[in-house]
């Protein structure tokens, strides 16, 4: 069954802002008005290295940062109400239960002392009210359902019992318990084999078709999002440089940055023994984004207009956005004549 997807988006970022910083000490802004929209059954990507703000926007979104230390602005709307402003009872009542996130390390996420049954029960217990009696076999089913083998026998199973991949499956039965609404996927991945990795990957898809779940996948490896997102946000630095449908931004990627982490994935069908292009440099060689581009320093295409001003987001009639004074493939920026979305 595939689910078509709504119009109306179920979560709509705009400008999101997350800024770190001590007393008497310019602040750091890891996210910097980031915009973007998933809607029911859409898988949208965040794809960046590390250090370009994923993982920020997600515990931004999730309400999991720190008490203490930084300053979140802009809006996060779930469904019409803006997470941000949500009192933390009321947050706290929807993750879980309507909002979910797969976390990066499962065996940190995963409490070292709880059997696996039990960790998944909870969920259960807590947001569908049900007995610790009724919420076992339902835990059972979910273990059953992301494809551990003999889940009867791995209820009882303690984390560090299971491999890698089954560890991720179990955080994958606890995070789709209480069937959410939204997922945020946040490098699920990350550490695994090819084949499991594609394990995962297909648990995900089939998720999403079949339940209409809308899904942030957060990765750095333009791979992983192939076969698998609709949509694909690149950052850096904080700030989104690139929107575009899946097929497209693969076809003709505009922004260098995405061009570089397009060339630096192996290909099946390229030369044997070919060298790999990484994009030089690591994201601590930027620029401001106040006063120039931040890709600049790393960019084989900057111009003089790169180090002197800062880019805005041009976005064309067809929903794809860029950020860039000199893009790839040789043709005009959509700067040049198309609406500028001030989310800087």
């Amino acid at each position: 069954m595939t689910t078509t997807h709504s119009h109306e988006p179920l979560l709509s970022v705009r400008d999101l802002t997350v800024s770190f910083g001590r007393r008497n000490q310019e602040s750091f802004a890891a996210v910097d008005g980031l915009s973007f929209d998933v809607r029911p059954g859409q898988t949208v990507g965040l794809v960046g290295e590390s250090g370009c703000g994923k993982s920020v926007t997600s515990l931004a979104i999730m309400g999991l940062l720190p008490p203490h230390g930084n300053e979140v602005t802009g809006t996060v709307s779930y469904d019409g109400q803006d997470l941000l402003a949500m009192p933390e009872k009321e947050l706290r009542a929807k993750r879980g239960r309507e909002i979910s996130m797969i976390f990066q390390d499962p065996l940190s996420s995963l409490n070292p002392v709880v059997p696996i049954g039990r960790q998944v029960s909870e969920v259960l217990e807590r947001h569908r009210g049900l007995s610790r009696r009724a919420a076992k076999p339902r835990a059972r089913d979910m273990l059953e359902k992301v494809g551990i083998p003999d889940p009867d026998r791995r209820l009882t199973d303690y984390p560090h019992q299971l491999s890698g991949g089954m560890r991720q499956r179990a955080l994958i039965a606890m995070a789709l318990a209480c069937e959410p609404r939204l997922l945020i996927a946040d490098e699920p991945t990350t550490a695994l084999d090819v084949t499991i990795q594609a394990q995962i990957l297909a648990l995900l898809r089939d998720l999403v078709e079949d339940t209409g779940t809308a899904l942030i996948m957060i990765t750095h490896d333009l791979g992983v999002v192939a076969g698998l997102c609709d949509e694909i946000n690149v950052l850096y630095g904080g700030r989104l440089v690139e929107r575009a449908e899946r097929h497209a931004l693969f076809a003709e990627p505009r922004h260098p940055y995405t061009g570089g982490l397009l060339s630096s994935v192996p290909s099946l069908d390229g030369d044997r023994g070919a060298r790999l292009n990484p994009v030089p440099g690591s994201v601590a060689d930027n620029l401001p984004w106040t006063s120039a581009c931040a890709f600049a320093p790393r960019c084989a295409n900057a111009i003089d207009r790169c180090v002197e001003v800062t880019p805005d987001l041009a976005v064309t009639d067809d929903h794809r956005a860029l950020r860039c004074f000199n893009p790839l493939a040789g043709t005009p920026s959509p700067a040049e004549g198309a609406t500028t979305e001030e989310v800087r």
